[in-house]
């Protein structure tokens, strides 16, 4: 079934005509189409409404800052947007724009061998469209007709509507945060960028389809369409770089974490995904909002002494001793062990404030602080008086961490709330109905009366498919990304710092290669360092450019 309206032609691509040609951005694509014996990248039939063209393209040229902020002349080839599935519920949304450089500066780029970097602008689990998007870095976030103000797990001061590419592009200048579609490919990279299915989305009879597991059904059927298109589609489909930023950054930690699962399969083919391989080579994750059903524990055992933003005042203390309890029995089932170097065995609710302090916290401090000058610097000790500075390191204790930080962003439970008033709720929305619980406690101390006092049946389903710690320690998946590349803002109450933690944790527990670190006073959605992110892709993609 159509959610949008859509202007229908035919068009030969190949061997064989299609029909029922949907036209996403001025492009012929298909929902059904004859079969003509293409081929995927396991070397199955392909249908050919999922051939990539390479000859439909127009040639751009723009002036494009690199990770230094240096401006560079970028000539690229944009090709427009086209469906990735064959049954596409939405085809705004279940579409796909590649960008390929061909010159940077005049220099000829051969990128025929260059990492696709799958740059996804998924933010608090909304749609994105790059439908009507005209060169890189357009993708289209949408936030209207959400209701309740900004969604859980998004920075304040966007502009209404959404972001854009000229503001932001889903993961763009929004608290310094740089389009990483733009900056991949400046550097040489193939760049791919998805739209998909959002919590917002509803039909004409009121049923919201882009709810759980929307977003990482699309992504990965995105993969699909890549891998499915081994040498029609530039660049290298064995080196797939997926980045995302906040609930963009947990889709990206998702796909990284399930790829080939099995699970996805009945979703895969209801939206007609192509029979390749959705598994990608590496991982980058900002600000992961993700391990919802335990994220309430773990944000009051961050978070819980702190007042709100909105009110002043302190929440709850019984509920958020109850949580930080539910989060502390989590914890200790993991079995997590810091990070090499760090000096820590299995890391607890008793001792994660002390491996937070040394692993990340001080270490972000002791870098900001050694890059001011010796005059900013003493006025920035003068009014943080809980630094101790010596010996060119800072120290510090987590009380004094804590009162820097000083407001906690969100209300309890800061996912699952009693009210079904969080982004999350609606993520978890089934049908008609916009809002469900995903924790048994939270259920048990509903508010609204909705429903009953438990979780619905097909809940526990819905978060394995949603939780990369699921793939990553239940599944322990072969066919994960073996690197990652994690970040979060030491500042940043979205989000609880151990669940970026855990994650990083959880992938290294497997051998996996991961770059994780924590930005100095820097907030949600922030990127301190893309210059060495893209080195970092270089580096472990093997690419020499």
């Amino acid at each position: 079934m159509k959610h949008r309206a859509v202007k229908r032609r035919s068009v030969v691509i190949g061997l064989g005509a299609t029909a029922g040609a949907a036209v996403i951005g001025g492009t012929a694509v298909t929902a059904q189409a004859e079969n003509t014996g293409s081929t995927d990248s396991k070397g199955g039939s392909l249908d050919q409404s999922l051939v990539f063209d390479r000859d439909d393209f127009t040639e751009k040229t723009e002036s494009i800052a690199d990770a230094s902020g240096v401006e560079r002349s970028v000539t690229y080839r944009f090709y427009k947007a086209r469906n990735y599935v064959t049954h596409p519920s939405d085809s705004a949304h279940q579409s796909l724009v590649v960008s390929v450089p061909v010159k940077i500066d005049g220099r000829t780029v051969h990128a025929s061998s260059a990492p696709i970097v799958l740059a996804n602008a998924v933010g608090g689990y909304m749609p994105s469209s790059v439908a009507d998007a005209a060169g890189v870095g357009q993708t289209r976030l949408e936030m209207t007709g959400m209701g309740g103000g900004l969604p859980s797990g998004m920075p304040s001061g966007m502009p209404p509507g959404g972001m854009d590419g000229s503001g932001a592009g889903g993961t763009g200048a929004v608290n310094g945060m740089v389009n990483l579609g733009k900056l991949a490919l400046v550097a040489g990279y193939v760049v791919v960028e998805p739209g998909t299915r959002g919590r917002s989305l509803t039909d004409s009879s009121g049923t919201y389809y882009g709810t759980a597991p929307a977003v990482i059904v699309d992504l990965k059927a995105a993969v699909r369409y890549i891998r499915a298109n081994k040498g029609r589609i530039p660049g290298n489909v064995e080196r797939i770089v997926s980045t995302g930023t906040s609930a963009g950054g947990a889709s990206s930690a998702l796909l990284g974490a399930s790829g080939d699962s099995k699970i996805y399969e009945p979703h895969l083919r209801e939206a007609g995904a192509a029979d390749a391989s959705d598994s990608i080579f590496a991982t980058g994750a900002w600000c992961p909002i993700t391990d919802l059903e335990h994220a309430d524990g773990a944000y009051e055992w961050n978070w819980g002494t702190l007042p709100t933003q909105t009110t002043g005042k302190t929440v709850d203390r019984s509920v958020s001793k109850e949580l930080q309890s539910q989060f502390a029995e989590y914890q200790a089932r993991l079995n997590l062990r810091g990070l090499k170097g760090s000096g820590f065995g299995k890391i607890t609710a008793r001792n994660y404030d002390a491996y937070l302090l040394k692993q990340y916290l001080q270490p972000s401090a002791t870098k900001y602080l050694a890059a001011l000058s010796d005059s900013e610097r003493e006025t920035y000790l003068a009014k943080s008086t809980f630094i101790a500075w010596k010996n060119n390191q800072a120290a510090f204790t987590w009380e004094g961490y804590l009162a820097h930080v000083a407001q906690r962003k969100k209300p309890q439970p800061a996912f699952d709330a009693f009210d079904l008033s969080a982004g999350e709720n609606n993520e978890f929305g089934k049908g008609a109905t916009k809002a469900r619980h995903f924790t048994a406690y939270s259920a048990k101390n509903d508010t609204t009366g909705l429903g009953g006092k438990r979780v619905d049946s097909d809940i526990p389903e819905k978060l394995q498919l949603m939780n990369p710690m699921f793939h990553l320690l239940e599944k322990r998946n072969p066919n994960r990304s073996k690197h990652w590349w994690i970040r979060l803002g030491a500042s940043d109450t979205d989000t609880a710092l151990t669940v970026a933690a855990n994650l990083a944790m959880a992938a290294e527990s497997l051998g996996d290669d991961v770059n994780h670190a924590y930005y100095w006073d820097k907030g949600h959605a922030t990127n301190e360092d893309p210059g060495d992110f893209i080195k970092w892709v270089a580096r472990v993609t093997g690419y020499k450019g």
